[in-house]
């Protein structure tokens, strides 16, 4: 009779242990499953649509010449020769040091993240960006509202009626370029200035 009782504990035993290891293994998947979601934080690919993050991939793919997973100096040269342009060990040194750490896929999409939200744009940037639109000290308002909504983060009317609102725009449609690169830079500083007092 010990001996039945013995082969029921081992039974029960048996049976009981599945039947924790069930219960066990949903409760570790869930840790790991919540681990793994606290460790994502933000992320600069919900910044993008997908279509836009597979159009960086093709172009990361394509700068990537030695396939490492990794943009360098040399994916960089080889980059630029293709396009039929020499770039300079500077000009190359300076792209290369844009990023905190090796160019990886990630990384070429915070580098652009950044440029877009607009926060890595120096004066000199908006001073040579209308600059381009100068001829003899002004910029025909026409031309440049076709620019506006024609090329990039492209504006809409009402958002470039609202923009002119803020400028001077003369009789004959022309904007002062001094005035408005005045304008612009200065609001930024004065927003700088007004934070701090």
């Amino acid at each position: 009779m010990a001996d039945k009782e013995k082969k029921i504990k081992k039974k029960k035993a048996k049976e009981d242990a599945p039947a924790e290891e069930a219960a066990a293994a949903p409760a570790e998947r869930q840790s790991r499953g919540s681990r793994k979601a606290k460790r994502t934080g933000s992320n600069v690919f919900s910044m993008f649509s997908q279509k836009q993050v597979a159009e960086f991939k093709e172009a990361f793919q394509l700068m990537d010449h030695d396939k490492d997973g990794i943009i360098g100096k040399s994916d960089l040269r080889a980059t630029f020769d293709s396009l039929g342009r020499l770039a300079s060990e500077k000009e190359l040194d300076e792209m290369t040091s844009e990023a905190s750490g090796p160019i990886n896929f990630t990384q070429l999409l915070t580098l652009f993240a950044n440029r877009m939200s607009g926060g890595a744009d120096d004066d000199d940037v908006v001073i040579n960006a209308f600059k381009t639109f100068d001829n003899d000290g002004k910029i025909d308002s026409e031309r440049l509202r076709h620019a506006l909504m024609t090329w990039g983060d492209k504006f809409s009317a009402d958002e470039v009626d609202e923009a002119y609102d803020q400028m001077e725009i003369d009789d004959k449609g022309f904007i002062d370029t001094t005035k408005l690169i005045t304008m612009l830079t200065a609001s930024a500083e004065e927003e700088e200035g007004g934070e701090a007092a």
